[in-house]
């Protein structure tokens, strides 16, 4: 099952004890005691994995290793082993103590979220000429430990958008090497699905209806992930015999969620035109372009109209 939202606590590894020892050997005599190591930090990292979250699903905790305690001949013990943890880009991370917020947006970027407590001195340090023999040493302090609220919200080029059975996924299969769910039932897209169109991301977002934005139907759980968006591209079937209210449902959502939705290029593409006679998908066309100018029209039987949606999309993106 798809994640896109967990509740986890990280511990930054605690650092080494400082040691008391002295050297026993004649004309050598004097402390010897080496400091601890340091305590592994913490890391967030970004991978290409969409499904890096699932791993988190049950598991809530995450320790990185302490450092180890020092050595009796003044050597320092060994620095504990940093614990990162790879979340998908477009990942953000929510310190639920702090308020902090911290996007990783790139694959191999890297985030510190808690730093490994600092290594206590051994008897070595503490050493001078009126303290020849001192007996002081520090215990190891601990790491940090920080809750986070991990929410993912996808960076696509192009997202589809529309009412349930819009024929969404079977576009995005069609433009991309996707494989999404296809069905004729409502919903059959659970989860939100992504694919790769001449080096153009494009995300499948699952079926809205009227009251998504305040938790109907799959709710505002992918309403975010248009956030990241560049375009919008708003499917309708023309098989609906209300399209400009389809249209409007959605839009009315997007506002709702943010007024930023509503503010993002947007096109309207009705597809299934194999299902309705040339001049009915004629007359949808020219009255959806009273409401929006950019109007296509496509079926996923025509590789001609696919292309010219390709080149339209790619237009829009350059401008």
């Amino acid at each position: 099952m798809f994640t896109d939202e967990v509740k986890i606590k990280v511990f930054a590894g605690r650092g080494g004890d400082g040691v008391v020892a002295f050297n026993k050997v004649k004309m050598s005599l004097g402390p010897t005691g080496g400091k601890g190591g340091n305590g592994g930090s913490v890391y967030f990292e970004g991978v290409s994995n969409l499904s890096a979250l699932n791993k988190y699903k049950h598991k809530k905790e995450y320790y990185a290793e302490n450092g180890q305690n020092g050595k009796k001949d003044n050597s320092e013990g060994h620095r504990g082993k940093e614990m990162v943890l790879t979340v998908p880009i477009g990942t953000v991370l929510h310190d639920l103590e702090t308020k902090k917020e911290m996007e990783i947006i790139k694959v191999g970027e890297r985030v510190l979220v808690a730093n490994g407590g600092l290594g206590g001195r051994g008897n070595f340090c503490f050493r001078g000429p009126e303290n020849t023999s001192p007996k002081e040493r520090e215990l190891g302090r601990p790491g940090e430990e920080r809750d986070f609220f991990v929410e993912l919200r996808f960076i696509a080029d192009i997202g589809l958008i529309g009412l349930p059975s819009a024929g969404k996924s079977s576009l995005l299969n069609e433009l991309t090497a996707s494989r999404a769910k296809v069905g004729n039932y409502d919903f059959t897209t659970l989860e939100p699905n992504l694919g790769v169109m001449d080096g153009l991301i494009l995300a499948d977002i699952p079926g809205l209806i009227e009251g998504a934005s305040e938790g109907r139907g799959l709710g505002v759980k992918f309403l975010r992930h248009i956030q990241r968006t560049r375009i919008l591209v708003h499917c309708i079937s023309l098989e609906s015999t209300n399209f400009e209210r389809d249209y409007q449902i959605i839009r009315e959502e997007l506002k709702k969620y943010s007024n930023e939705l509503i503010q993002k290029k947007e096109m309207v593409l009705f597809t299934k035109t194999d299902l309705v006679e040339d001049e009915v998908a004629n007359q949808k066309i020219k009255k959806m372009q009273k409401v929006n100018s950019k109007v296509l029209s496509v079926s996923i039987h025509d590789q001609d109209k696919l292309n010219e949606l390709k080149k339209y999309l790619q237009g829009m993106l350059k401008v």
